[in-house]
């Protein structure tokens, strides 16, 4: 389980450090860094995949995702005495992702190409730094795996032996490298993110392909965007959990689903009291069909080690919140669950959960009421 999340120049992301719990809420006003810390998380997945440059790239490039405030703010610009403005750049440009757990931490630092290296690619983000550690804080002497340019050395004892000399800035360790007996911890990290599941595009319009009928396969993970719906539902059901979603949906709906297969293609459809006869997945309202996404994607068969869910709220009834607030807190029981949300109507039902608010303070995104000594314990490696 991830226990501390670090991000340091990201977007309004200055510098933040956050504790993430079993099931933890982040929520916030409009504005204030919310959708900056999911995409953070997606970052670092995406890291393990070998996508995160091409998604900074997608963004618009480092130069447009880089916190946009001065490097450092003076407590004269705090209190009003002198207008925020830049000062002269003592380090580099530098993106830094990182988390922690009781197991392994990670932490990314990206940057722009060295000046006097003739490239055509000058605003394409290079991995400067990568390091993998045991435990919760990166002191040497926990760090394991070491990644400085293209040089990727592996701790062996109290020596520390090369890996490659030759890893291409953009290649991350984690998602290139694979040597099981002299970096196992490469290999771990890498499946272990691999696992984490994100949801904020699920598509409820009148063409959403949920709303189709599909070809049947076994689907122990809902897509992305929620397009294999039928399937998903079908296999949690096959799987043994139908009498879980039958009972998710007579909480939230007082409703039955059927799942119908004629050769060889799924149809979804909900039966409602007093209606003659079933709604169609084209009938159902999107809050609905938004619903039955989400109990497919947390009712998983195949639980995440890490499942994030932007805004799940989105277009629900106020009375679905209580019955997706109980899915939320049973699918925490098998995996770890970052719910991001505008609606104290879901915090409020999610009760014990671990709570972040987030808010601006000079455009830069904090914790509320998050002191120096709350902050989680951390340390940036440093590049030399």
């Amino acid at each position: 389980m991830i226990t501390t999340l670090a991000v340091q120049g990201y977007r309004s992301l200055q510098d933040i450090v956050i504790p993430l719990d079993g099931l933890t809420v982040i929520s916030g006003a409009n504005g204030t860094g919310k959708s900056s810390l999911y995409r953070a998380l997606r970052l670092l997945a995406e890291t393990a995949a070998g996508t995160a440059i091409a998604s900074l790239a997608a963004e618009g490039g480092l130069a447009s995702t880089r916190w946009a405030g001065p490097e450092h703010l003076s407590a004269a610009m705090r209190r009003g005495a002198h207008t925020v403005q830049g000062t002269t750049r003592r380090g580099p440009v530098r993106l830094q992702l990182g988390f922690s757990g009781d197991t392994f931490g990670y932490a990314l630092d990206l940057g722009l190409p060295r000046p006097d290296v003739p490239t055509r690619f000058a605003l394409d983000p290079e991995i400067k730094l990568e390091t993998i550690w045991a435990g919760p804080l990166a002191r040497p002497a926990a760090q394991l795996v070491r990644r400085r340019g293209p040089l990727v050395t592996v701790r062996d004892g109290r020596d520390w032996v090369e890996l490659t000399h030759g890893l291409a800035p953009s290649d991350s360790c984690v998602s290139s490298l694979a040597d099981p007996q002299r970096a196992p911890e490469l290999l771990e990290l890498r499946e272990s993110m691999r696992t984490w599941r994100f949801y904020d595009h699920l598509r409820t319009d009148a063409g959403a392909p949920a709303r189709a009928t599909v070809v049947g396969t076994r689907t122990p993970v809902l897509a992305a965007d929620g397009s294999d719906l039928a399937a998903a539902l079908a296999t949690i059901e096959e799987i043994g959990r139908a009498d879980v979603l039958a009972s998710t949906l007579e909480h939230a709906f007082a409703s039955t689903i059927t799942i119908t297969a004629e050769s060889g293609r799924f149809a979804l459809a909900l039966h409602q009291p007093g209606l003659l006869r079933p709604l169609s997945a084209p009938e159902l309202s999107d809050g609905t069909l938004r619903y039955l996404m989400l109990a497919a994607a947390l009712l998983t068969p195949r639980p995440p080690e890490l499942m994030v869910l932007n805004e799940p709220e989105t277009s629900l009834h106020p009375e679905l919140i209580e019955p997706l607030a109980h899915l939320m807190k049973r699918a925490a029981e098998e995996m770890q669950v970052v719910v991001v949300t505008h609606s104290d109507r879901l915090r409020e039902h999610l009760g014990t959960a671990s709570h972040v608010h987030l808010v601006k303070e000079w455009g830069a995104t904090e914790v509320d009421g998050q002191g120096t000594l709350d902050r989680p314990s951390w340390t940036w490696p440093t590049r030399g």
